[in-house]
């Protein structure tokens, strides 16, 4: 299908152009399409490789439960040796969560590092870890019981300690890359600000001959902003003159009752765009 609309849209385009300019049209519109292509075709095979792994965690935890199930009729004494049967399904299912938590750290990888970081496979990563834990649990709960009956298995032992463990590794991870993302995003949204006279910019090296933050400046002088948040700044001031380049439109000065300027951000992505840093000279 994705085939079929590249070449719809591509003969779209040819069919637009006449002429030696209209060679040029097409092969830009051919090299427009080649590298739509191979966009989308990097996210399908980017998407596969997650279902592939997503599959077999899948198939990890289904298998877990089988071997849970055998080492439940063990327990209850069934079968010629219930002690070694429950030593063997403890090993089974010791590789196979070792396994699970390695393709889960996989898939986190997967989703952070790909082009498609939806919330939906961000999500799917977060129930595997849940899932794994809620294992671990359980396996916990299983040794406390066996203990009391006086039946001792090391590999029980190991299992639990190593479950433990990457159950501990997969939460430190996640914690540590939601402050990650939660300082790079207040990064993404800070700016700074200053208004003062041009004696007082001059004094901070903000404002010298005539042109703005050239070097040396002193950045303590500044107030830092949440640019979704602070998008009203009162100036204390009869005039003002911004100093640095911001758009148009994305702001204006407006007088208050006292007639001093207020400065009024409407579209803060934009006002913001070419520097994090506002100046302006009052009197």
């Amino acid at each position: 299908m994705k085939k079929i609309i590249s070449f719809a849209f591509a003969a779209l385009l040819i069919a637009s152009c006449t002429g030696n300019s209209g060679q040029a049209q097409v092969s830009e519109a051919d090299s427009r399409v080649d590298s739509l292509q191979r966009v989308l075709d990097q996210k399908d095979n980017e998407l596969n490789d997650m279902m592939s792994t997503f599959n077999e965690i899948q198939e990890g935890f289904r298998l877990i439960e089988s071997d849970e199930e055998k080492l439940t009729l063990a327990k209850s004494g069934e079968g010629s040796n219930p002690t070694e049967q429950m030593r063997q399904s403890m090993r089974s299912i010791q590789e196979r969560m070792k396994h699970n938590k390695e393709l889960i750290a996989k898939l986190q990888r997967q989703v952070r590092e790909g082009s498609s970081r939806s919330a939906e496979l961000k999500k799917m990563v977060e129930n595997f870890t849940k899932e794994l834990e809620e294992k671990t649990n359980e396996l916990n709960a299983l040794r406390a019981e066996l203990e009391q009956k006086n039946i001792h298995i090391a590999e029980l032992d190991q299992t639990v300690s190593t479950l433990n463990t990457s159950v501990n590794e997969l939460k430190e991870e996640a914690k540590q890359k939601a402050e990650t993302i939660s300082n790079q995003d207040k990064d993404l949204h800070t700016a700074y600000y200053v208004f003062g006279t041009k004696k007082e910019l001059k004094a901070n090296n903000v404002y010298d001959g005539g042109k703005v933050l050239q070097s040396n400046f002193n950045k303590n002088y500044f107030t830092k902003v949440d640019i979704r948040v602070d998008k009203e700044i009162k100036l204390y001031s009869k005039s003002a003159k911004i100093l640095t380049s911001h758009p148009a439109g994305s702001y204006s000065l407006q007088q208050d009752a006292q007639k001093q300027y207020i400065l009024r951000i409407s579209n803060p992505e934009q006002f913001w765009a070419a520097s994090k840093y506002l100046v302006i000279m009052v009197k």
